[in-house]
């Protein structure tokens, strides 16, 4: 399976979905990231491969010898990756959906909105373009109206408010840890034991262990969420 996450708008959660939920479900699937600017999955220990948005055939290329693929498109790089996929007929056939991340303020939705319009504009049909409703903190219907009545207008695009990542701490503690979800439920170090037993260890491995100890709780919860996305992503 090929997948590209991509957005006009920035800090959706692109890279966030590419390495948490996407790349561990599709057999550590390479992550191709088209970016110039922002951050990528590459500071989540995830193994990436940058690219420029101008080097569209050799990202054809790649993707084509691979089984499973993540395209992670940065925001700075999308105008010219969706001009390459016009100017390379019918490519778009090649990718096997088009993730749109959108959170609920306003102007990204309004801007996520320009994004699955650009799609259907190039022929993508609606059943391979999928939103991911990212950081919800309650209620999708209530926290994006604009996606929402958008999809009801125009049927060019699934919007299925299951596919919600709730807003949750944990990213970004992560973030600044360099680990995924997935790497932190792999790590069968038991925090809670070394706190218990290492009494006198430094106070800088102690708060090492109780932060590690605390975020393994929270990522159970987490986890559940992206397997319950995952499946609800791509159910239709």
């Amino acid at each position: 399976m090929k997948v590209a996450v991509l957005n006009y708008t920035g800090t959706v959660g692109k890279t966030t979905i590419a390495a948490h939920l996407l790349s561990p479900r599709m057999n550590n699937a390479p992550i191709f990231a088209i970016e110039s600017i922002n951050e990528t999955a590459e500071g989540l220990g995830v193994d990436v491969e940058k690219m420029k948005g101008n080097k569209f055939r050799d990202l054809f290329k790649k993707i084509m010898l691979e089984d499973n693929a993540i395209i992670d498109i940065g925001a700075s790089n999308i105008e010219e990756f969706m001009n390459n996929m016009i100017k390379f007929d019918h490519s778009h056939e090649e990718i096997d959906f088009f993730i749109v991340p959108v959170t609920a303020g306003t102007k990204e939705q309004k801007e996520s909105i320009s994004m699955l319009d650009s799609l259907s504009a190039i022929g993508i049909p609606p059943n391979k373009i999928r939103v991911i409703f990212n950081r919800v903190d309650s209620n999708v219907l209530e926290e994006f109206p604009f996606i929402i009545g958008f999809c009801k207008k125009e049927k060019s695009f699934i919007a299925n408010t299951k596919c919600a990542i709730w807003e949750n701490e944990l990213f970004d503690a992560l973030s600044v840890k360099g680990l995924t979800v997935d790497a932190l439920m792999k790590d069968e170090t038991d925090y809670k034991s070394l706190l218990k037993s290492k009494t006198k260890a430094s106070e800088k491995d102690r708060h090492h262990w109780a932060d590690m100890f605390g975020l393994k709780a929270l990522s159970k919860r987490v986890k559940r969420n992206l397997d319950d996305v995952y499946l609800e992503l791509f159910n239709k």
